[in-house]
């Protein structure tokens, strides 16, 4: 790890690479079943390489990827990551009431820990579906047992994002000990530009992420968090052809050379779960 004095949030959304938002409108929820499945594989992958570096990391998992793979879920928690939630099949919020969105999460929590055996006090949504179009989404997070969510993307895009939102950690409902812990940004010239990984990550060359993190971490004195996928590292995986062209970019924009850019991240800062770095919580040692 980096001789860095702030420890930032490494974390991992658990999901395949057919279940993205961008494939949404051509792969059927039907069809899931019938893929080649690859996100088992990319996840070892992960601890593997966060084991190498003794990294521990908070992995956001879907829960139709736990129900599938428990040993998978079971080696994150042994190996003392943190295990987190990330909906049942990645419906985003935006598309679900406030009924649906209780059943997903209450569903989903209580899957992860009875596989698991741990506690699940994090989520995050899907495509980052949480803003000022349902901010409902919070109280009911509270109310089931999370204690954070990280959901929030301060940016304008045309997927998602709440560029009003507070850049860094903050308390969405008042009077009750929930977080709210949006993903990385950097402001330059009156607007928040997104750097806490992802299709952005790929894009940018490394030293501009790089520096992006150091000006956090120096200047504004406070922790990032970096977010990836296992199939963003897996440049092998099927291809998809009846998608529009600026969905196939963002997903196959470099994905050889992802796994690479991970590990100079990992050498030139240093790395923690969520909750230690945000909640000062020991999740799982």
């Amino acid at each position: 790890m980096g001789n860095n004095k702030i420890t930032n949030a490494m974390t991992v959304d658990v999901e395949d690479y057919f279940q993205v938002s961008a494939f949404e409108k051509t792969i059927a929820k039907s069809e899931w079943e019938t893929l080649p499945q690859r996100a088992d594989y990319n996840t070892h992958r992960f601890l593997d390489l966060f084991e190498k570096h003794n990294i521990k990391a908070t992995f956001f998992t879907l829960g139709w990827v736990a129900e599938r793979h428990p040993s998978l879920i079971q080696r994150i928690v042994k190996e003392g990551h943190e295990l987190a939630c990330h909906g049942y099949d990645h419906i985003r919020v935006t598309e679900l009431d406030p009924e649906q969105f209780r059943n997903d999460v209450v569903k989903t929590k209580k899957m992860l820990e009875d596989i698991g055996g741990r506690e699940v006090i994090g989520y995050r949504a899907p495509s980052y579906s949480i803003g000022a179009s349902n901010p409902w989404a919070h109280n009911i997070l509270a109310e089931v047992g999370f204690r954070y969510s990280s959901s929030v993307y301060p940016v304008k895009h045309d997927l998602y994002g709440m560029p009003e939102a507070p850049r860094f950690m903050y308390e969405p409902i008042e009077g009750k000990n929930f977080k709210e812990i949006p993903i990385t940004t950097l402001p330059l010239a009156g607007k928040n530009w997104p750097c806490g990984g992802g299709g952005f990550f790929r894009f940018y060359p490394y030293f501009l992420s790089k520096w992006a993190f150091n000006v956090i971490n120096q200047k504004e004195h406070q922790p990032g968090i970096f977010y990836c996928h296992p199939w963003e590292i897996d440049p092998e995986q099927p291809r998809q052809k009846n998608v529009s062209f600026k969905s196939k970019f963002r997903h196959y924009l470099n994905l050889d050379k992802m796994e690479g850019r991970i590990v100079n991240l990992l050498h030139d800062f240093s790395w923690d779960t969520m909750s230690n770095v945000f909640l000062n919580i020991d999740k799982g040692r």
